[in-house]
């Protein structure tokens, strides 16, 4: 299990929802757009919630590891989403076979 911390709150949420969000909150920084995730939680009280995370490139989003006997709630359809996106944003902006070439070049040409 992981802490997600957001806006001075911290969550507990599964290991697999935590490492899908931080990525998927890099992906969207790093394209400059904004989406909502909600995920099922531990409050600070220990009680089930549902926080819903309001995604943009200038979040402020931390995941660090917990030692807590508490076992959080299961995400494991918007884990999948999460997943889905990840790989989209991935394929969108990785680099194709034509820009490596450029890439190469403009590097030589600095040389």
């Amino acid at each position: 299990m992981k802490h997600v911390t957001y806006s001075e709150k911290s969550l507990l949420v599964d290991d697999d929802a935590a490492e899908a969000l931080i990525e998927y909150a890099r992906l969207l920084a790093q394209s400059g757009d904004s989406d909502t995730v909600t995920l099922s939680a531990l409050g600070a009280d220990g009680n089930n919630v549902d926080a819903t995370f309001l995604l943009t490139p200038s979040t402020i989003l931390m995941v660090e590891t917990a030692n807590s006997t508490a076992t959080p709630p299961p995400n494991p359809e918007t884990t999948e989403w999460l997943r889905d996106r990840i790989r989209r944003y991935s394929a969108v902006n990785s680099p194709g076979p034509e820009e490596d070439e450029e890439e190469s070049e403009s590097d030589e040409e600095m040389i």
